[in-house]
């Protein structure tokens, strides 16, 4: 694992798992960093490798390296503060009454 620092924070590679499934009980795309590294608000993690295209009906667990960027104090303070609103946008309520036809 290498470590560097720049004026965002701390950046490391580590590697992964990545698990893909494309079937008809699930669509998924899960990543899991190898020693369980805390990630927090506003940090970023970037997968290495070529591209991966899985087929319906097929699963693909693979070996890669994973970049991790810690953010800095500015950048979580930001990514908490913009984060429920950023939630709230994912909502999709009326309160209108229904009408009959």
């Amino acid at each position: 694992m290498s470590n560097t620092t720049d004026h965002r924070g701390s950046c490391f590679d580590v590697g992964c798992t990545v698990d893909i499934e494309n079937t008809f009980e699930n669509l998924h795309a899960h990543v899991e960093l190898d020693g369980n590294p805390e990630i927090g608000p506003g940090d970023r993690v970037r997968v290495h490798g070529d591209p991966v295209v899985v087929r319906y009906g097929e699963r693909l667990t693979l070996r890669r390296t994973a970049t991790v960027r810690r953010a800095g104090a500015l950048g979580r303070a930001w990514t908490r503060m913009t984060g429920d609103l950023e939630c709230f946008e994912l909502f999709d309520v009326s309160f209108t009454p229904e009408r009959e036809l």
